[in-house]
């Protein structure tokens, strides 16, 4: 099993920044397959960016520049930097995991609340 925690949410004006930080804890001995996805109000869950299992990182166009992954594998977190913020970047945001091995699933974090508005 796998515990994802999030935390950094908030509210924020257009053009403003936050960060948000993700702690993993249980099953899990790298930040590999850990990325933040969100899904705002009446729209399905899509990916932000994420840590692909070759150390690789992903983006969505939308967020690509803007928004900046990194994260720490001694502490099992990843971090998403978030600047020149939008308010159609307003959403709910998880952190999420894909576990590939005894058996595939996606563990997710219960989210935390991103509004962009003046």
């Amino acid at each position: 099993q796998v515990q994802l925690v999030e935390s950094g949410g908030g509210l924020v004006q257009p053009g403003g920044s936050l960060r948000l930080s993700c702690v993993a804890s249980g099953s899990i001995f790298s930040i590999n397959g850990m990325g933040w996805y969100r899904q705002g109000s009446g729209k399905e869950r899509e990916v932000v960016a994420r840590f692909t299992s070759t150390s690789t990182t992903n983006y969505a166009e939308s967020v690509n520049v803007r928004f900046t992954i990194s994260g720490d594998n001694a502490k099992n977190t990843v971090y998403l930097q978030m600047d020149s913020l939008k308010p159609d970047d307003t959403a709910v945001y998880y952190c999420g995991y894909y576990q590939r091995v005894p058996v595939p699933r996606m563990y997710w974090g219960q989210g935390t609340q991103v509004t962009v508005s003046s």
